[in-house]
């Protein structure tokens, strides 16, 4: 009985992330790791990728820990421009030294434009192979704000991020 008991005491977190970004010109637009062709780009310290942003954030949360921009100040100019595929492989690492298991991964961008549904199984592909889940485990869904804010007027995109991790 105690190896069954031993095997069952498994901790569950959840974890919830949210990130927003203005649209500019003369920026790259990067969504779930993936450059999208598009005319303007998200603004920020890094490369603005808000929906692996919203993922760290969840992550760090379910850990409860402080967020990305504690973790990854905008003041150290290492992060300047950086790609947010490698601030999110870092955390990755942080994750698997302490024994923690990525259970599941939903998330939700918010964005007028472009359209992303094309691009999500690409964007899931880039993001799996990060996080070391199936794709299975990560769910990638887009809407619109319905013309509604800075986000529905086409001025900025949004991603919420829920996470459930196993801990030691």
């Amino acid at each position: 009985m105690t190896s069954v008991l031993r095997r069952c005491t498994l901790k569950i977190k959840s974890g919830l992330g949210y990130d927003v970004h203005r649209l500019v010109e003369g920026r790259k637009l990067f969504l779930g790791g993936v450059e999208l062709p598009f005319a303007k780009g998200l603004l920020g310290h890094s490369d603005g990728d808000c929906l692996i942003h919203a993922i760290i954030d969840a992550l760090l949360g379910a850990l409860g820990e402080k967020d990305i921009g504690h973790h990854f100040p905008e003041t150290d100019s290492q992060y300047k421009d950086i790609r947010s595929t490698k601030l999110l492989t870092e955390l990755v690492r942080k994750l698997e030294l302490d024994n923690v298991k990525i259970a599941h991964i939903d998330s939700l961008v918010i964005a007028e434009e472009p359209r992303l549904a094309v691009y999500i199984p690409q964007m899931k592909e880039v993001l799996c192979a990060i996080l070391r889940i199936g794709p299975e485990d990560l769910g990638i869904k887009a809407k619109t704000n319905e013309g509604i804010d800075a986000v529905g007027h086409g001025e900025a995109i949004a991603a919420w991020a829920t996470v459930l991790l196993e801990i030691p």
